[in-house]
């Protein structure tokens, strides 16, 4: 807003009749200027004479309070705004949802196809490659059992094994694979193990615990005892399996039909169930899952536990198919 007492004595009809000399402006008179009624300025370009205008001018604003426009320069029009319309959280928070879900499923999917691909091609080479990766695996599952064990949720009201036992066992469990491609057998090796894991307990700092002994001793068994007969299972069962198919015709290079084993072929079934078991109790408990199977995975439920069932036994009749496997339907 300019100067209520502010002089406009140029016009635009005189701005065209311009006088070369010099004109004197008299500016504003009034006591809020510390200026008398007898100062002037001097204007001399032609520039200059437009409509004069306030030295400061006050605007007031959306955003700060006050705003000081300098001499000449014009107010930029500010945009209309109107009142925002406000969204639920529910329905804003809908889309990324729904869109999180998309990728986090995406993920799983190429994640689980290449963990396909990988393990069919250490599962064909079989020999030191596959007991390798079993053995990386059988150590990948003992560290999570040993760290299920020591959670506080599980272990309620027991007491779990010290940390350098669990590791202890963690190693020992990845060992024993390879102990059962170089010996044949692993019985001796268990026992062993068993026995220096309770030295072990027995000889630590304060009173040991039966809990302790007994989770130890069960993640033996559990996660290096029990996958060692996956060696023995693709390894030493090297009966050719005549009727299978796929062997008839498998290149040369590869080994030929002699290298489609009877281990193979059952390995590649029970693997391959495994998985599907997995994979459709994770479908069916995405889609139709209400009900909670277990405190310890909340997320799991006895729905997804009967798809993932039924699409177990779905992929074994399918693959026994596949490879002529020579028994019943039924079995």
């Amino acid at each position: 807003m300019a100067h209520p007492r502010l002089t406009n004595s140029l016009s635009s009809s005189s701005l065209r009749n311009l006088n070369p000399k010099p004109r004197l402006i008299p500016l504003c008179t009034c006591s809020c200027r510390p200026f008398s009624s007898q100062s002037l300025i001097l204007h001399s370009h032609p520039l200059f004479l437009a409509r004069p205008k306030p030295l400061l001018r006050f605007a007031r604003r959306t955003g700060p309070p006050l705003v000081l426009a300098a001499v000449g320069q014009a107010e930029p029009e500010l945009p209309q705004t109107s009142t925002p319309t406000v969204i639920p959280e529910d329905e804003e928070d809908l889309p990324s949802k729904s869109q999180l879900q998309g990728s986090q499923l995406r993920n799983r999917v190429v994640f689980g196809l290449g963990i396909g691909i990988s393990v069919g091609g250490i599962v064909l080479t079989g020999g030191w490659v596959f007991v390798v990766a079993l053995a990386a695996a059988v150590f990948t599952g003992a560290r999570e059992y040993f760290e299920l064990v020591r959670s506080r949720g599980i272990t309620a009201g027991m007491t779990p094994p010290p940390r350098y036992v669990s590791r202890v066992c963690s190693v020992i469990c990845a060992l024993m694979p390879l102990f059962v491609m170089y010996r044949g057998h692993i019985d001796v090796s268990v026992t062993s193990a068993a026995f220096v894991l309770a030295t072990a307990l027995l000889l630590q700092r304060g009173s040991p615990r039966f809990a302790q002994l007994s989770s130890a001793i069960f993640g033996l068994f559990y996660c290096g005892y029990l996958p060692s007969f996956w060696v023995k299972l693709r390894c030493s069962l090297a009966a050719p399996a005549l009727n299978t198919k796929i062997g008839a015709t498998w290149p040369i290079l590869l080994g030929g039909q002699a290298h489609w084993t009877v281990g193979l072929v059952v390995t590649l079934i029970t693997i391959s169930s495994v998985i599907a078991a997995d994979t459709f109790a994770f479908l069916g408990g995405k889609a139709f899952g209400r009900t909670p199977l277990t405190s310890v995975s909340p997320k799991k439920t006895w729905e997804g536990t009967i798809i993932g069932f039924c699409g177990c036994i779905i992929t074994s009749v399918v693959l026994s198919k596949i490879f002529s496997w020579p028994i019943p339907l039924s079995s």
